[in-house]
């Protein structure tokens, strides 16, 4: 059986090789954004003969083929998600690397809003708020 990816790569018509199914396996399953170090990390867990040459060719290949985002999350590493069509930003806490993915229908109403202001109809955007997380004292207070 194929994972998401992999068919998505296949449907594209693209030659998949069994190590190319194997970082697809590694993408399809994560749920966070790996850089390509980790997905070296989880590929050679499932087939050792994975080089991370290799893993730079794959996500090259399917960031050119659209079938993954790179992000550049200003902490000097490219970090990967598959490509989605529903649209989200990101959070990215600074202290744990951790990436929240999220929708608010304010900040998009404001963009837009932004954009027809200033002349221009908004046909794409990326949203990327970093932070630390609040002292527990504040997020108690956060609700009121």
């Amino acid at each position: 059986m194929m994972d998401r990816l992999e068919k998505i790569c296949t449907d594209r018509g693209m030659r998949m090789t069994e190590q190319r199914r194997v970082i697809a396996r590694v993408l399809s399953v994560s749920d966070d954004h790996p850089d390509v170090e980790e997905i070296h990390r989880r590929a050679v867990e499932i087939d050792k003969r994975i080089s991370i040459a290799t893993v730079y060719r794959t996500m090259r290949l399917f960031e050119e083929a659209g079938v993954v985002e790179r992000h550049d999350f200003q902490d000097g590493r490219s970090r990967y998600e598959e490509a989605k069509d529903d649209h989200h930003d990101h959070l990215i806490d600074l202290r744990s690397g951790k990436v929240i993915e999220f929708v608010n229908e304010e900040i998009e109403r404001l963009q837009e809003r932004i954009a027809r202001e200033l002349g221009y109809k908004l046909v794409e955007h990326r949203l990327e708020l970093y932070g630390v997380p609040l002292p527990k004292s504040d997020t108690d207070d956060a609700g009121n």
